[in-house]
């Protein structure tokens, strides 16, 4: 524990250069002009699934790869005490911001293999757009089971494998996805810059018209793209440069994601059918 408050751990299961990058991303995307309705409309699409009803107000968590804090900002108001852990100490700077005002927050810049709690202490976690960005998912997920007591929740969100998409929806995927390596490795300013090229030439064209085509009632279930459709070009802009500014990515289709979870010591998993995907609840043995 250090003498400012904050616990922390050497980096294990873990990319230092993704860690540098996300410190960068949420440094320059630190969610301030993140409107209200936007937060709380994301925020529902991954929570929509998880057993609040479970919880009593006292209830311990964490947040495991908290980034800028955004989702813990109304997380927190329904709990005891929430922990929010991430391994960049640039990126925990900026929930420290964000999340000042919450006296029941707590700060942990720990990777995701050296958890600064023991072993069935928690009574709940989540972890969004997080553990494909780690070197071994299903070791991470061991790690956060190990940490919950019998019976508590867990929400996860993974990219998914495009398992529920036609063939041309995962070609167009590839070709993205030669251009998010290349990205990916550039310097900061030019990965910031490339990103928000891609989020005005590419994520708002194609969402805009997702939106018209939603109005006229003819959108296709498989446009892409479509889930920006009513979403602010900040939000946009912050997940182009996640997407194309991250070298470590990793996708699973459903069947995967429930052996691991299954495997990892998990139970009653259930997955959301509608966008972001897949994102998934499940119960601590």
């Amino acid at each position: 524990m250090s003498m400012d408050g904050e616990s922390r751990s050497k980096p294990g299961n873990a990319d230092l250069e993704v860690i540098k990058a996300f410190g960068e991303e949420w440094s320059r995307f630190n969610q301030a002009e993140l409107s209200e309705p936007d937060r709380r409309a994301i925020f529902d699409d991954y929570f929509h699934l998880f057993p609040w009803e479970r919880l009593s107000l006292q209830a311990v968590g964490a947040d495991i790869g908290c980034g800028s804090g955004r989702w813990s900002m109304l997380a927190a108001p329904r709990v005891g005490v929430l922990h929010c852990v991430d391994p960049s100490g640039a990126a925990l700077a900026v929930a420290r911001s964000n999340l000042g005002s919450f006296g029941n927050v707590r700060f942990h810049q720990a990777g995701v293999e050296a958890l600064p709690f023991p072993d069935e202490s928690l009574d709940f976690a989540y972890s969004l757009g997080v553990l494909h960005h780690v070197p071994d998912t299903v070791e991470a997920i061991r790690s956060v089971a190990a940490k919950l007591k019998s019976g508590a929740p867990f929400l996860i969100y993974l990219y998914y494998a495009f398992d529920n998409r036609p063939y041309w929806f995962r070609l167009l995927w590839r070709v993205s996805d030669v251009l998010r390596r290349v990205v990916s490795r550039l310097p900061f300013p030019l990965r910031y810059v490339a990103s928000q090229v891609m989020a005005a030439c590419v994520y708002w064209p194609l969402a805009r018209t997702a939106l018209l085509l939603d109005r006229l009632g003819c959108l296709p279930a498989t446009w892409p793209l479509a889930y920006y459709r009513d979403k602010s070009f900040y939000v946009m802009r912050t997940d182009a440069l996640d997407r194309f500014g991250t070298k470590l990515e990793q996708r699973f289709t459903r069947r995967q994601i429930r052996e691991m979870l299954e495997t990892s010591g998990f139970t009653d998993v259930r997955f959301s059918e509608a966008p972001p995907m897949w994102c998934a609840v499940c119960i601590r043995r």
